[in-house]
């Protein structure tokens, strides 16, 4: 069950990347099969890409480790008392935030409103990618547990789409600010579950980070067992 669950191309991870950037499942999974196809010309290309994911993870020492569990340990506390909704952590979440409405802009007003919530999401994915393929468990973690951490901003923008009493940020013109998250909600038809939604959301986050620090803490045990035979 374990090594189902760290292999890259377990479906449960390509459906949860699916269901995060708004991709069909189906689509998702039917992509990956294409290009893994003995017969597909970018098939071996894209094995070679994939095979680092394969390779076993640097070890991480206990030090480093209960270094990391005192400083999320510190992190979910904070988060857990904080009632403003915004960590100080999200002021770079806000910088991503609005840097993603800026690249998406030249593809439409839809893309535009959703760019700034997928971005936030793709950089600490991406990230934690990144140390994946280099197999190093710390920053993989790190990376993870921020991008779940996203979700708690996220949920704290969505329960505010009918209320709209935060202050709104914008890089373009001042006079003519658009709540991300109203527009979404009411051309979807779910502007009056705005609060479940974000509740549901808020609780994805919550989740993600533990099993981030959890899987970390599984990780360094699996190593040294596997050291001590």
């Amino acid at each position: 069950m374990a090594g189902f669950l760290c292999d890259p191309l377990c479906p449960l991870w390509l459906n949860l990347f699916a269901v995060t950037f708004g991709f069909s499942p189906r689509l998702c999974v039917s992509a990956v099969r294409f290009f893994l196809k003995p017969e597909t010309q970018n098939s071996k290309l894209a094995l070679d890409f994939l095979d680092p994911f394969r390779e076993p993870w640097k070890p991480i020492s206990t030090v480093a480790l209960i270094a990391w569990l005192v400083f999320y340990s510190l992190f979910l506390l904070y988060a857990l008392l904080d009632r403003s909704g915004f960590l100080f952590i999200d002021n770079a979440n806000l910088v991503v935030h609005e840097a993603g409405h800026l690249l998406f802009s030249y593809f439409g007003q839809t893309l535009m409103i959703l760019g700034g919530t997928i971005f936030e999401l793709f950089v600490p994915l991406a990230l934690a990618l990144s140390f994946a393929y280099r197999r190093q468990p710390a920053g993989t973690a790190f990376c993870a547990f921020f991008f779940f951490e996203n979700f708690l901003y996220i949920a704290t923008y969505m329960a505010d789409a009918r209320a709209q009493e935060l202050p709104l940020v914008t890089v373009g013109d001042a006079d003519y600010v658009e709540h991300d998250w109203f527009h979404i909600f009411s051309s979807l038809g779910w502007l009056q579950h705005d609060t479940q939604i974000a509740a549901f959301v808020r609780i994805l986050g919550w989740l993600g980070m533990l099993a981030t620090v959890a899987w970390l803490a599984w990780l360094w045990k699996r190593q040294r067992a596997t050291a001590d035979r």
